[in-house]
């Protein structure tokens, strides 16, 4: 395979295709095909050494991508509607808010780092990561279970602008904080076992306590009720 040494920078040069010289080549650096009018990654390098960017434009799938990527992923702000296509594993930051997503299917199995999946009309959490190394988002859907999120999280879990009614299958520890805000729960079964920053759990459809958070949950740091 052809080998690129350092970075490739192709952003805000309104490009609708990725130059046909790029497939099957391995880039060292980074990869940024950002801010143009790509409909598709057809053209993409195969490997990335460190972050591939792909934000702002107007894919729908991501076939082609590279296979795999050593530090950040990055495909907000795209009308993509599933991540059949993505990575299998992901070194550092996957970020895929604000497209059209309603499922996670072949999202990356192992992150390095953080995993973003803001901002989408997901309704399921099946198919995300099982191993996330730092903080798990996935604010502002519309989901009503937290079925298929990741058993563990080594930073912060955010889930909240959701429909969630309960609990049932959150991380059972979170490393950094916990959030719940603003869903529709009434009960606090199934939140994580041990949470070693801040536990959230204002503006639901009941009102908590910290002893109810204390009876389901081990919080080091302060709760929020």
């Amino acid at each position: 395979m052809k080998q690129i040494q350092g970075n490739v920078d192709l952003s805000n040069l309104y490009l609708k295709e990725l130059p046909s010289i790029l497939t099957n080549v391995s880039v060292t650096g980074n990869f940024s095909c950002s801010d143009n009018n790509l409909t598709s990654l057809v053209g993409a390098p195969r490997s990335v050494g460190r972050s591939f960017w792909c934000s702002d434009n107007r894919l729908k799938s991501l076939a082609n991508a590279p296979n795999s990527v050593g530090q950040d992923f990055d495909c907000s702000d795209n009308k993509l509607t599933s991540l059949t296509g993505a990575p299998s594993s992901v070194g550092g930051n996957f970020y895929c808010i604000s497209n059209n997503l309603t499922t996670l299917a072949n999202a990356p199995n192992s992150v390095g780092q953080d995993f973003d999946c803001s901002d989408n009309k997901l309704t399921s959490l099946t198919g995300a990561p099982s191993s996330v190394g730092g903080s798990f988002y996935c604010i502002s859907n519309k989901l009503t279970s937290l079925a298929g999120a990741p058993s563990s999280v080594v930073g912060n879990f955010n889930c909240h602008g959701n429909k969630l009614t309960s609990l049932a299958g959150a991380p059972s520890s979170v490393g950094g904080n916990f959030s719940c805000v603003n869903n529709k729960l009434t009960s606090l079964v199934g939140a994580p076992s041990s949470v070693v920053g801040n536990f959230v759990c204002n503006g639901n459809a009941t009102k908590f306590t910290i002893e109810q958070v204390r009876a389901v949950c081990d919080v080091k740091g302060t709760i929020y009720v």
